[in-house]
């Protein structure tokens, strides 16, 4: 295939995943080739069928735990979100998730080497586990548990920015990171155990509203396009590698979320409290002044807003 002189060919690995769908979308919007690569463990095709009719969207199922063979398809950029992203999906099989943030990582950084090509790596707020400073600035180094039930992610991903600098500081590689603060929107899995789809899924259907604790813990909820757009302005900066921070520095408490959720359904359903899960971070909540000085970024869509698109979608799709 010839391509334009401007087109880029983008791998997006986690593709097929509520965040990787609408990079691979928003990318091809922007006039590039996007070839998204997804085992499909957490990801869906049903995110990305509106895609597949694109000439310039191709779909691999593959698993960057494997080697990975692009049969010489020369790679500009790399976008690395192939990691399940939520308690029930990365404690399902931990090790698995380790080797995804471990030998997928090693993978997909042995493929930007090869092509010299920019990677991009999906890091977390998790990396800050339960933080003793509040908000969380990049350069606070967290207090996680190594061997708690959510370390396999927890250290998985600090693993992978590890080595995301030492290819960085040893063969050269272009990186760039980026911190993803809670992220809710369109083409959430229903079953992905993320407190934003399981209160919107419970209201809708009319179950009572789980709350983990007194739900006075509190998170920052970041939409799925102002994500996005803070992911696209750091791969494209020039001398900035990162870690920075992407999330909506709102706090709210988890019980003012549920309140919300039902109000906006209006549903009938009773918040109903469970125990605490291990190692539940009471606090969570972006600085996001690095990101503002180095990208010109902050988000643009409230909670109410957010919530509402949410909302409807899932009001379209649950049975």
């Amino acid at each position: 295939m010839i391509l334009p002189k401007d087109m880029k060919t983008i791998l997006v690995t986690g593709g097929a995943g509520f965040i990787g769908s609408h990079l691979c979308e928003y990318l091809l919007n922007k006039g590039e080739r996007v070839i998204c690569m997804d085992n499909l463990f957490t990801g869906n095709k049903d995110n990305i069928k509106h895609l597949r009719d694109n000439k310039n969207f191709e779909f691999i199922n593959h698993d960057i735990i494997d080697t990975i063979d692009l049969n010489d398809i020369l790679i500009d950029q790399i976008y690395n979100l192939a990691c399940p992203a939520s308690p029930v999906h990365y404690q399902f099989n931990p090790v698995r998730t380790i080797k995804a943030n471990t030998q997928g990582v090693i993978n997909v950084l042995g493929l930007a080497k090869k092509h010299k090509a920019r990677i991009f790596q999906a890091s977390t707020s998790e990396i800050y586990g339960d933080p003793l400073e509040h908000p969380q600035r990049e350069d606070y180094r967290g207090n996680v548990n190594t061997i708690g039930p959510r370390a396999c992610y927890d250290e998985g991903k600090r693993v992978a920015e590890t080595l995301f600098f030492d290819y960085h500081r040893n063969h050269g590689v272009d990186i760039r990171i980026v911190r993803i603060f809670n992220t809710y929107g369109p083409r959430m899995a229903e079953n992905d155990g993320r407190v934003v789809s399981n209160f919107i899924c419970q209201a809708l259907r009319g179950n009572d509203i789980t709350m983990y604790g007194e739900g006075n813990q509190t998170r920052s909820f970041c939409y799925v396009s102002d994500l996005i757009d803070g992911i696209y302005k750091l791969m494209n900066k020039e001398d900035f590698t990162g870690p920075v921070n992407i999330g909506n520095p709102g706090e709210f408490t988890i019980k003012e979320l549920a309140e919300k959720v039902i109000s906006m359904t209006n549903s009938k359903s009773k918040i109903i409290y469970n125990p605490l899960p291990q190692d539940d971070p009471k606090k969570r909540k972006p600085n996001i002044d690095l990101a503002k000085k180095e990208l010109d970024w902050e988000p643009k869509v409230d909670l109410d807003t957010g919530l509402k698109s949410t909302i409807e979608y899932f009001a379209s799709v649950i049975k």
